[in-house]
């Protein structure tokens, strides 16, 4: 124990190989000692001596540490120590490594010996099952090694653990341990373990990783909470970045709308630490993780429409307007905002109708708009907020219709107390500030972007230039601008302005034409030999004026596009207009721009190439170099395929314009049958009330006719005609009930009927497979066809003396109707006032259409059941019609089974001549002399023969 004491104690003062040979020893100790406290106190020594000499205890101690965790797991202690050990030797987290060489040098010593703690995939699998333990000084030292490991060689550890079984579950437990610091250093062993791995991702998040995330965020206080926030909200990022599977996961479980609560700041902005300034700013960006535009359109979509329907939108828009919010913060949530309304008509319809709180209230587009142009603003806001314009735009005919139209004469405001977007616009265009005429001449173009109508619209524009000058339009304002020689950044953008405005839209491109001083202006500059720097500008140059060519109407004779294309060849040379024009996609930014539609620059110089004009380029650039060395005649071919190509457009366009009336027809109709089928069900509603209001009715009328019967038993005038008329309901409800018997009787016998059907069915089935026994079927059919006769007959039976029944009933009403006449007719006149023999004849007439009615209803159930029972009769005589059949059939299978017999006797009576004639030729054997050996084998042979025949006649048997 001395010994142990002088090492825990440190021996730094001695020579090196003294620490080594301590080492080797207590290693030694650990590997030998049979006392678990030796060995404990062994590997305690180990820990305190592994940050300082890691290099020695890492290469003598690792194998021993290793058997440790195998066999000492029952002392929790022991373990721990173990696993410390480890994770000191693994770990680069060294306070006193300053430089950056010794840095590297403790990088490359972690990741040998974390390369030689996984080459035995046992040892992480080990690990993996210690952290079952809910030991503190178990489990925490194995998360931190895990942690480790996954930092040095992650793909080959994360490997590992995907093959492990459970091992993925294992940890996700981690996050519901109650104690703190296991559950933070278990989001961080997650982090490195879902990064760059989607199928470990995705088993993280189908192991309710998302609900258990989203739980400790709130727990933690959301924006407000401290560094685990921030952890829990990059491991959300790990699991949903270019994972379309979790974030649809993510959607469908409704988490979106959990994210709402994050972004309620408050009023009191003041207090914004630095902490909560990086959650907002990760919060954030998960949500443009879900509506990036790299990600499916379809996916991107769901996730916008459920951030409107659920208010994050709204959220993110009022911190837009509030005051107080950082700029980083401000920057990040436009971007936000523009990636969530981006292609989404409805985001962008209530992105539009947001004001901001100022007075007279303006549109957030504009307070926007004024924060671009405005020099004095930061750069990546001027980029967030040109961001938003093009988002905002993009796919939204209705919004770039709204922003062309403030540039629009009759709709600018007189009295100008409002700035528009329209007026902020042009006035970057032609500010000094060549970062906002690029901005502006971009945002400008993206009104433009793929709406003709508005290309159209906004060659109306005019400009008021000076005092007692006529107006000029923006067109030629910009071309204006393009020939005094600004900066290279505006021209730019006046360049990609134009080239945007004029393609697809022959009708600008006329007006460019028209004036006379666009075309040389243009070839001037492609035909010079300038600069690296002038290069671009003549490569936009020389788009523009293929465009000029290409979407050209001839309808200018002196700018024609075979005059055009002549001016090019004799001027600038078709092979150097080409080059020219390649230098565009040539340029080092242009791949820059392509890649992604936020305008992400590193300063104001970078800013030069639009993402979606890139996409015009790529579209336009080859097309414009065929129609350069094209010849008049193809151009002519070429025009007549496109008036083809138009006409059948427009015929294409009529047909769907056809469907889409008829799916409007149909859309209404189906509504209209839905309507209807409300109504029918309300009316059948109706009609059951209004036959449980007559039952009740009759009911009640039942009660009245009985208590006149009583009544009229008091007059001894009419006794008689009183009795019959207390006899009356009594007989009607008689034959009401014998009417009931009928059904009954009538149902049974359909029961049984459907019963033969069924042997029938059978038998056809029975007869139609083949059966081996064909007499012992034969004589069953027989025996069941004579039941089901015998049972024909007893159903004809039952069915006559019904139809005797039915006759009976009809006697027994037609002397009820009698007996009714008979007492109209016997009711005395004499002895009483006319007015109340009037009144008892109209009583007794009204007595009499109501059982002239019952008895016209019980007309009406005889002649159903006289045609149920007609029905019945063409059933039964279906079946003798079945039986008839089968009975052929019998007599068929019969006649084949004495065939069969037949052909059986008349090869017994071969097989018996057989016999004899063998048995003859053994005797003539015997009487020559032969040996019995010789016998047998002729015996052996018959017997062979005979076997033979005995197969050919199954066979021909079979056969028959």
């Amino acid at each position: 124990m001395n010994f142990l004491r002088g090492v825990m104690g440190g021996q730094s003062a001695g020579p090196q190989h003294t620490e080594a040979e301590t080492i080797q020893k207590l290693c030694d100790r650990v590997a030998s000692s049979t006392l678990l406290d030796d060995r404990r106190n062994a590997v305690r020594a180990l820990k305190s001596l592994s940050k300082k000499y890691r290099l020695e205890v890492g290469i003598q101690a690792m194998e021993h540490l290793i058997h440790v965790l195998q066999t000492d797991r029952s002392d929790s202690e022991i373990i721990g120590y173990a696993l410390d050990t480890l994770f000191n030797i693994i770990s680069n987290d060294e306070e006193d490594e300053v430089e950056e060489n010794s840095t590297r040098q403790s990088e490359d010593l972690g990741s040998q010996f974390t390369e030689i703690f996984i080459k035995q995939q046992e040892n992480v699998t080990l690990l993996l099952s210690l952290l079952e333990d809910f030991d503190f000084h178990v489990r925490w030292p194995g998360v931190k090694l895990l942690t480790s490991l996954l930092k040095h060689l992650g793909p080959q550890v994360q490997q590992i653990i995907l093959v492990s079984p459970m091992g993925v579950s294992r940890l996700m437990d981690l996050l519901a341990d109650s104690r703190e610091v296991i559950r933070n250093d278990g989001v961080l062993l997650l982090q490195a373990l879902t990064r760059s791995n989607g199928a470990i991702q995705k088993i993280v998040a189908f192991e309710n990783a998302f609900e258990r995330l989203l739980d400790i965020i709130t727990e933690e206080g959301n924006s407000d909470g401290g560094i685990v926030v921030e952890d829990c909200l990059i491991l959300l990022q790990n699991l949903l970045k270019n994972n379309n599977s979790n974030q649809n996961f993510f959607k469908e479980g409704s988490y979106i709308q959990r994210m709402k609560p994050w972004f309620e700041v408050g009023d009191e902005n003041s207090g914004w630490s630095a902490q909560k300034v990086t959650n907002l700013h990760l919060m954030l960006q998960l949500i443009r993780v879900l509506v990036s535009p790299t990600n499916p359109p379809g996916a991107t979509s769901s996730c916008q429409k459920a951030m409107f329907q659920c208010g994050l939108l709204q959220q993110l828009c009022t911190i837009l307007m509030a005051t107080g919010i950082p700029a980083d913060i401000l920057t990040e949530t436009i971007n936000t905002v523009s990636e969530v309304i981006r292609g989404c008509q409805v985001n962008q319809d209530y992105f539009a109708s947001v004001n901001a709180p100022s007075n007279p209230p303006r549109p957030a587009i504009v307070v926007l708009l004024m924060s671009m142009v405005n020099e004095r603003q930061p750069f990546v806001l001027r980029c967030a907020v040109l961001y938003c314009f093009q988002c905002f735009l993009y796919k939204n005919q209705k919004g770039q219709g709204e922003i062309v139209s403030t540039l629009l004469p009759s709709t600018i405001d007189a009295t100008g107390n409002s700035v528009s977007a329209g007026q902020l616009l042009c006035g970057g265009l032609f500010s000094t500030d060549s970062l906002s005429n690029w901005c502006a001449a971009v945002a400008l173009a993206h009104a433009l972007q793929e709406n003709a109508t508005q290309k159209e619209q906004l060659l109306r524009v005019q400009l008021a230039t000076s005092i007692g000058n006529p107006p000029v339009s923006l067109l030629q304002q910009c071309t204006n601008i393009l020939s005094q020689g600004s900066k290279i950044q505006t021209r730019v953008g006046l360049l990609m302005l134009l080239c945007t405005w004029l393609s697809n839209c022959p009708i600008a491109v006329t007006h460019f034409l028209h004036n006379p001083a666009n075309v040389p202006f243009l070839t001037g500059q492609i035909a010079e030999n300038l600069g690296e720097e002038e290069q671009l500008v003549q490569g936009l140059c020389a788009l523009l004026l293929g465009i000029s060519i290409y979407f050209n109407d001839n309808s200018l004779e002196n700018y024609m596009k075979e005059k055009l294309k002549q001016l090019i060849e004799k001027r600038i040379g078709k092979e150097n207009f080409v080059e020219k024009l390649g230098f565009i996609s040539k340029h080092e930014l242009y791949s820059r721009a392509s890649q992604k539609p936020q305008p992400n620059f590193p300063s104001p110089e970078y800013m030069i190439f639009d993402h979606e004009f890139t996409k015009l380029v790529k579209e336009l650039e080859g097309v414009i170099t065929k129609a350069i060395y094209k010849s008049s005649e193809e151009d002519k071919k070429e025009e007549e395929e496109k008036k083809t190509l138009e006409q059948h457009d427009s015929i294409v366009g009529h047909y769907k314009n056809m469907i889409r009336e008829q799916d409007l027809q149909l859309e209404e109709l189906k509504q209209q049958i839905s309507t209807l089928k409300c109504q029918n069900e309300q009316l059948q509603t109706a009609v059951t009330q209004q036959v449980s209001q007559i039952q009740q009715h009759k009911d009640q009328y039942n009660l009245l006719k009985v208590q006149l019967g009583k009544d009229n038993q008091h007059q001894s005038s009419h006794s008689d005609g009183a009795q019959m008329n207390g006899i009356q309901p009594e007989e009607i409800g008689r034959l009401r009930q014998e009417i009931e018997e009928l059904k009954s009787n009538q149902e049974l016998l359909r029961s049984q009927l459907a019963e033969k059907d069924s042997l029938i069915e059978k038998l056809k089935s029975s007869q139609t497979s083949p059966d081996t026994n064909e007499a012992t079927a034969s004589a069953r059919d027989s025996e069941k066809i004579a039941e089901l006769k015998q049972e024909l007959a007893t159903l004809k039976s039952q069915l006559n003396s019904k139809s005797v029944e039915i006759t009976k009933l009809q006697t027994e009403k037609q002397e009820l109707l009698h007996k009714t006449e008979a007492f109209a007719q016997s009711v005395p006149v004499s002895g009483e006032s006319e007015a109340a023999i009037a009144a008892k004849t109209t009583d007794v007439e009204g007595r009499l259409s109501a059982l002239l009615q019952e008895t016209k209803e019980l007309k009406n159930e005889i002649k159903a059941l006289s045609e149920e029972r007609a029905s019945i009769k063409e059933q039964l005589d279906s079946s003798n019609s079945t039986i008839v059949i089968l009975q052929n059939e019998k007599n068929q299978l019969e006649v084949n089974i004495k065939d069969s017999k037949k052909e059986q006797d008349d090869l017994l009576v071969l097989l018996a001549d057989q016999d004899q004639k063998i048995l003859s030729l053994k005797d003539k054997l015997k009487g020559l002399g032969h040996p019995e050996e010789e016998e047998d084998e002729l015996e052996s042979i018959d017997q062979d023969d005979e076997d033979d025949e005995d197969e050919d006649d199954d066979k021909s048997q079979g056969d028959n």
